[in-house]
């Protein structure tokens, strides 16, 4: 049998379908990382709301409990732009025995794709601690 076709007549093939794929693979590839800094934002969000409220719980006998409270939370939000950070001390807790202390804190995110924002809002951390 005599074969017609070589493999010299499909030398581009390969190269083609890379070209038609690459696209969708780097869209993909950076909504991965762009998905995981805006993670890696939440959990140290998190974190830092954790911190503020167990100094929170601990701190009722410091001079000033929520100053103390955003000082940690601030503190441990290093990775964080601080002049987008939001904390709030909420309600303000009268700092006796038993009483309840929340923290909030708010940080913005946006995702984008190759400049097109694709999703943007706030991430959002609560915690409720009870004062020691």
């Amino acid at each position: 049998m005599n074969r017609r076709f070589s493999l010299k007549d499909q030398q581009g093939q390969s190269m083609t379908e890379f070209a038609l794929v690459l696209p969708i693979l780097a869209l993909l590839l950076f909504g991965v990382i762009q998905f995981g800094i805006v993670f890696n934002n939440y959990i140290t969000l998190t974190d830092a709301v954790r911190a503020g409220a167990r100094k929170g719980a601990v701190g009722r006998h410091l001079s000033d409990p929520s100053g103390a409270v955003e000082t940690t939370v601030r503190d441990a939000a290093t990775d964080l732009n601080q002049s987008d950070l939001i904390v709030n001390v909420d309600p303000d807790p009268d700092w006796t025995a038993n009483a309840e202390v929340t923290v909030n804190a708010t940080y913005p995110y946006r995702i984008s794709l190759l400049g097109i924002p694709v999703m943007s809002g706030r991430l959002s951390s609560t915690t409720k601690e009870r004062v020691e």
